[in-house]
């Protein structure tokens, strides 16, 4: 049932008037100045340009989306270039089908912009395999795609002088939006931390800002300050729960409470003010009242019954508060105002990697990736014998229309099940009624250039507006569009529908089959993505471990590099577990475990931030040797954890008593020492999550739930 639901599935929030305005605009310009001017074949080349360049067309940073755009421009126009040459003779058409083939399926591991610049480029060169061209004309059939191209691309970018920061803005927006929801809701052990995906939204967003001027810089420290005060309120929201459980009745409760609920109201009035694009003053009550709050909650010793208890949890939070009202402040300055004098030094830190080290990186990953152990590569081998064969079929059976057979392999085929058969699906059932629909179509459409013109425009547009929400009204649109852009070349409407019906079932059959014949199923993937998670779980805690034994150094760039590796770990688990979830087959049971080792990892994880949190937020002290000993013992259970999820085997026995380690840490130091008692409390919640991943992992090892599949 769930994989039938991603089926017909229809996300609203994926409809894209404004984006389909302008992409229809720049399809539509290039075919009618052709049309009027009788020179509809070259028109309809740079139209193509255009139509797959608009596919690389987002709301994303201008800055991201132009690299995007230009990057499938040239590439499709290189695409239009080699295919119009190697069409010339099959093998080497073949072959040039199947090596582009390999590379777009190996750019998966990359990401998924990436896979689907390959997926269009690898489309362009096979369709115009099918009609070779002497040198001088690829040479310009080629420059002809690039224009159409480039053309989209600065249409895309046209308002970029204008409203250049626009989509960071709303991504920030969205951030201190959730900090908002976050500050006024109960924290959720068994959940991930507050604002995580959102705060991977906006680091993406911000990561290619290419400018350093003072209105970068302020987004660049909105995002800093953004970053530090969720890890406070994270904080907080602990510490109210600590509160709580000892006494609920308690007074200070309640003006955390109230605390939080003014916080708040602050992050809002900051998000719809970067929503909105216009930075007024914040009223200065909701400062104040932070400000209030945070001394009424100074800790009063004499008027505690037990000041040994609650002494450290008050100063603590009294901190925490003090850290949030100052950046509460500074963040309503930068939204206000100019950076600060302190820009240029920021600049220094923030400065992007340089182009060869950005080029080495991605290299090294696709050369990691070369590999039958890699999921990506195993993908685009897959691709690249299915397309290959394809192609090479077409050809041997003369077929008409030859290159959609290749062609829907090459967009039916993806690296999970999953998606491959939901798109199989509704490519075979958008075909057949785009067919359906663009017969009809010809019944009533004048014969005119000015009536298929305008056909054109209407379909790209439906294609680009409701496309992205469900991929069988992107499938229907695509199909009528191809008939018609064919059908004005010259080719008999009829011929077009016929061949495409017969070429399009027999590419989705074999993309379909070779999934089946070689597949790679989620539940296979799954436990060494969750590896991954705890590996990268292991060198953010070891970060944290560093930070407390050598306080003298610094170790920010440490720190941020593991925390987000270790949110890039989680996320790529989570979508893993949603992909397994749609997944014919997979028993429930196998979800089940794995979904509730991800609830203990998020306990963990918690846990994790929170010793973070405590290195600015409690005074530095000696680390104690058996904070040392218990530390190394959990970077032992992490590492035991993963391996027995890629199938070592494991044993209770072999796993270190950590509930052990946390008594004889709890028993050493000074237990009214703020930093102690914070470590304390955070090792206890690290014991109990660890001690029950491993129960869940060593029943997973003793009866398997893949057994059952």
């Amino acid at each position: 049932m769930t994989f039938w639901r991603s089926v017909v599935r229809f996300q609203a929030e994926k409809i894209a008037p404004t984006l389909a305005a302008r992409n229809t605009l720049g399809v539509a310009l290039p075919l009618a100045a052709g049309v009027v001017l009788g020179s509809v074949p070259a028109a309809l080349i740079t139209t193509i340009g255009a139509l797959n360049v608009s596919y690389s067309d987002s709301y994303e940073p201008y800055i991201q989306r132009a690299r995007r755009m230009l990057a499938t421009s040239v590439l499709g126009g290189l695409a239009v270039f080699a295919g119009a040459l190697c069409g010339h003779h099959n093998g080497l058409a073949v072959l040039a089908a199947g090596a582009w083939g390999f590379a777009a399926g190996l750019l998966v591991a990359l990401s998924t912009a990436a896979a689907d610049l390959g997926v269009i480029t690898l489309v362009t060169l096979v369709v115009f395999t099918a009609r070779p061209l002497p040198l001088k004309e690829a040479v310009l059939s080629g420059s002809l795609a690039l224009a159409g191209g480039l053309f989209q691309t600065v249409l895309a970018l046209a308002f970029w002088p204008v409203r250049r920061y626009v989509p960071e803005r709303r991504a920030l927006a969205g951030l201190y939006s959730e900090l908002s929801r976050a500050a006024a809701s109960p924290l959720q052990v068994f959940e991930a931390p507050p604002a995580s995906a959102q705060s991977t939204q906006a680091q993406a967003a911000l990561a290619t800002l290419g400018d350093f001027s003072i209105d970068a810089e302020r987004y660049r420290l909105l995002l800093s300050q953004a970053e530090r005060a969720r890890l406070t309120l994270f904080s907080l929201a602990r510490l109210r729960i600590r509160i709580e459980r000892e006494s609920p009745a308690s007074p200070e409760r309640a003006l955390l409470d109230r605390y939080l609920a003014a916080a708040s109201r602050i992050l809002k009035f900051i998000s719809g003010a970067l929503l909105e694009g216009q930075l007024t003053a914040a009223p200065p009550a909701e400062l104040e009242v932070l400000q209030v709050l945070t001394d009424d909650l100074r800790p009063q010793p004499e008027a505690l019954s037990d000041p040994s208890q609650w002494t450290a949890t008050l100063k603590d939070a009294s901190f925490q508060m003090d850290a949030l009202t100052g950046q509460m402040r500074s963040a309503i300055d930068l939204a206000v105002a100019a950076a600060p004098a302190g820009v240029a030094a920021f600049a220094l830190r923030e400065l992007r990697k340089p182009w060869r080290l950005r080029i080495h990186g991605t290299l090294a990953t696709l050369r990691a990736n070369l590999s039958l152990q890699s999921a990506a590569c195993r993908h685009a081998a897959r691709l690249s014998v299915c397309v290959a064969l394809g192609d090479a079929f077409a050809r041997s059976f003369e077929l008409r229309r030859s290159y959609w057979l290749p062609m829907t392999i090459a967009i039916v085929l993806k690296p999970d099940f999953s998606a491959t058969f939901s798109r199989g699906v509704l490519r075979l059932a958008g075909t057949f009624a785009g067919l359906i629909f663009a017969t009809a179509l010809f019944q009533v459409l004048p014969a005119a250039p000015g009536a298929e013109v305008a056909a054109v425009i209407a379909l790209v547009f439906v294609m680009r507006c409701w496309g992205p929400a469900n991929y069988g009204i992107l499938a229907t649109a695509v199909t009528g569009l191809v008939v018609l852009l064919v059908a004005m070349s010259g080719v008999s409407p009829n011929d077009v529908i016929a061949a495409r019906g017969l070429n399009t079932t027999l590419g989705g059959v074999v993309a379909l089959l070779a999934y089946w014949l070689w597949p790679t199923w989620e539940r296979n993937q799954a436990p060494e993505i969750m590896a991954c998670m705890l590996d990268a779980y292991r060198d953010y805690f070891r970060a944290i471990r560093d930070s407390y034994f050598t306080p003298e150094d610094s170790h920010e760039s440490p720190l941020d590099r593991a925390r987000q590796a270790a949110r890039l770990a989680r996320s790529n688990l989570e979508a893993s577990l949603e992909r397994l979830s749609a997944e014919p087959g997979a028993s429930a049971k196998i979800a089940g475990v794995l979904g509730g080792m991800l609830a203990s990892s998020h306990r963990l994880i918690h846990a994790i931030m929170a010793l973070e949190a405590g290195l600015s937020s409690t005074r530095p002290a000696p680390a104690r040797e058996a904070f040392r000993r218990f530390a190394n013992d959990v970077e032992l259970t992490l590492y035991y954890l993963a391996q027995g999820l890629r199938g070592s085997p494991l044993t209770q026995a072999e796993l270190p008593d950590l509930r052990e380690d946390h008594r004889q840490l709890a028993n050493s130091g000074d237990s009214l020492a703020e930093r102690y008692a914070l470590v304390n409390v955070e090792t206890d919640r690290i014991t109990n999550s660890l001690n029950m991943l491993s129960e869940e992992l060593l029943r997973w090892l003793a009866n398997p739930p893949n057994k059952s599949l």
